[in-house]
């Protein structure tokens, strides 16, 4: 798995893979077998046997992932990879290359010659590739802003272009270190249909693809807010995305499997963690205010209009530091005078452990989930959180959660914890940054070892450029006149929320256009931090239309801290913020409402 290093040289116009990949004619079939580090295990099993498909791609990366990674290759340097892909692997590698089904994952996280090391190691005879040049660790200098310490993990989010290399070079397997997630499928599109670099409307399309697919069931029927929609409640097929080669694609999965695939739940996933419409990427800037959707029949949603421009000069990295160590106690308060309970148990715990000073952070936290006269003892009770944080493992450990146990006899009525104690466990904390792309060499080792330096796109560097909307400015439709009705706001909106670092995004969509024309009338910026609560109530808000979609994309910075290893929030990436902003009581049209 080791050679020269040899510079891809040449022309972004006519790239490696492009020459090298005879241009088909029919969509690429990429199918999902993994959203996420621990996802179901027989997905690849199902997928490759549930019907045809061309590719087989799963994502295994997060934040939090990266910090789970690095936690391991500190404890043994072999490791850093995810090793549930290697499970699945030795259960189909062989029927794919039988079948001549290619592989691409990121699953090789921080160590991906280690992950094709022991891919070779299997025996299958696959023809395994792995890209690299994105574990920073090394070389931090460029990185803006500026680092300081010694950073656990920082990778920049590599495009697809090394994958495509791979594959042309005749790869049966491609396991990669931090790509984007729509990466997955963008190299194996490019490789298919012998794009090159300068083809953005058909490389934004394939990150539109891929990132509907990124996070598998959850664009099948999973997660989605109107469950009713959902007849087959079987657990969800895994997506695929047809990819066609001007970049447009159908968005289905296997016949017979469960879930749905419909242009709710496809719109659902395309809201989720984005931010402007503009979504820079390493290859393109794919402009979201361009896409359009249509049916395409039973489980078939098309996808196509959607425009591209150049990447920006930057790539982004995500920085994990570790933080140090945290431990959490949960105390159970019961029936009546539950703020009076809770401000006296807080006072004597701090009481005996020596004040809040000790510790480097406190986080407290009343969570209510009791109801006056509850039918039942468990209606009956709320929950005081109570989060220390210390860089001396010792001041938060098993001293903390046993002064907790003192407030059993000497406390408040009815003391008991959800949980005995616990020993303090270690923290990461996130940080986003940028580096040149010049500072980052995009590399791929191929089968046999030759090593090529990946060519850049050509890029923009006009901020404006690339900031701004291309979409197509529709007229919108009168919202509604007449009376209105306090109901939920989901009885006739959906949502997706999720994390990005420290900020969260809800996805809002109506599916009219009726109620989309009062939806962007309704929810400002001032409404949507009212209806979120007080915990937005200091936080900077960004708020986009996406009229295409019938969509507006809230943004929340800061509501998740220092990211999800690091929140003390009860929800750290914010799954559950579209669903709560559903369930918020708010005037609605009652001409929305009939037939509901």
């Amino acid at each position: 798995m080791s050679g020269p290093v040899v510079p891809h040289e040449g022309n972004p116009e006519a790239d490696r893979a492009a020459e090298s990949s005879p241009r088909r004619t029919r969509a690429v079939r990429i199918g999902n077998i993994s959203g996420f580090y621990g996802d179901r295990m027989d997905a690849a099993r199902e997928m490759l046997d549930g019907g045809p498909v061309d590719v087989l791609c799963g994502d295994y990366l997060a934040e939090l992932t990266m910090l789970i990674l690095a936690k391991a290759q500190a404890k043994d340097p072999d490791a850093g990879y995810a090793r549930t892909f290697l499970t699945q692997m030795r259960a189909v590698l062989a029927d794919c290359v039988a079948r001549g089904v290619k592989v691409v994952s990121n699953a090789g996280g921080l160590n991906p010659a280690g992950l094709a090391a022991a891919i070779d190691e299997l025996g299958t005879g696959a023809k395994v590739a792995y890209v690299e040049g994105d574990d920073l660790r090394g070389s931090l200098e460029a990185i803006t802003p500026a680092v300081t310490g010694k950073p656990v993990s920082a990778n920049a989010y590599l495009g697809g272009w090394g994958i495509a290399e791979a594959l042309a070079a005749g790869a049966d397997v491609v396991v990669t270190g931090r790509v984007t997630d729509a990466s997955l499928v963008v190299g194996p599109a490019a490789w298919w249909h012998g794009w090159s670099r300068a083809d953005l409307d058909a490389l934004a399309g394939a990150v539109v693809a891929g990132h509907v697919i990124e996070c598998g069931p959850q664009a099948t029927g999973g997660n989605y807010s109107f469950l009713s929609e959902v007849t087959d409640r079987r657990y969800p097929g895994f997506p695929i995305a047809e990819v066609a080669a001007d970049g447009s694609s159908v968005i289905t999965k296997h016949p017979g499997t469960g879930g749905l695939v419909s242009v709710g739940t496809v719109t659902a996933q395309l809201l989720y963690e984005i931010a402007a419409p503009a979504y820079l990427g390493p290859d393109c800037t794919t402009h979201f205010d361009t896409i359009a959707l249509s049916d395409d029949g039973e489980h078939r949603v098309r996808i196509s209009g959607v425009r591209g421009s150049a990447p920006p000069p930057t790539l982004k990295v995500a920085l994990n530091d570790a933080g140090g160590y945290r431990n959490s106690m949960t105390l159970v308060l019961t029936g009546l005078d539950i703020e009076a309970k809770a401000a006296h148990a807080e006072s004597l715990l701090f009481e005996v452990l020596g004040g809040r000073d000790r510790f480097a952070d406190v986080d407290v936290r009343l969570l209510r989930f009791d109801h006056p006269d509850a039918p039942s003892n468990a209606e009956a009770t709320a929950h005081l959180r109570i989060t220390v944080k210390d860089p001396d493992p010792r001041v938060v450990g098993r001293s903390f959660s046993n002064a907790t146990m003192e407030l059993a006899l000497g406390g408040y009525a009815g003391f008991h914890t959800t949980t005995p104690p616990s020993a303090e466990s270690a923290f990461g904390v996130y940080r986003p940054a940028a580096v040149p792309r010049e500072a980052v060499t995009h590399t791929v080792v191929l089968p046999g070892g030759e090593r090529r330096v990946v060519a850049d796109p050509l890029v923009d560097t006009s901020e404006a450029s690339l900031l701004a909307s291309s979409g197509r400015k529709a007229t919108p439709s009168e919202p509604p006149s007449g009376p209105t009705t306090r109901a939920p706001l989901g009885t006739v909106v959906g949502a997706r929320s999720g994390d990005k670092g420290g900020d969260a995004n809800i996805g809002v969509w109506a599916r009219t256009d009726e109620a989309y024309a009062w939806l962007r009338g309704f929810l400002t910026v001032d409404r949507a931090r009212e209806l979120i609560g007080p915990e937005a109530a200091e936080l900077d808000i960004d708020l986009y239309e996406l009229p295409n979609l019938r969509a507006l994309n809230v943004v929340v910075h800061g509501i998740l801290g220092d990211g999800v290893a690091s929140s003390t929030r009860p929800d750290p990436q914010a799954k559950g913020l579209g669903e709560y902003l559903r369930s918020r009581v708010v005037d609605i049209p009652e001409a929305l409402l009939e037939g509901r």
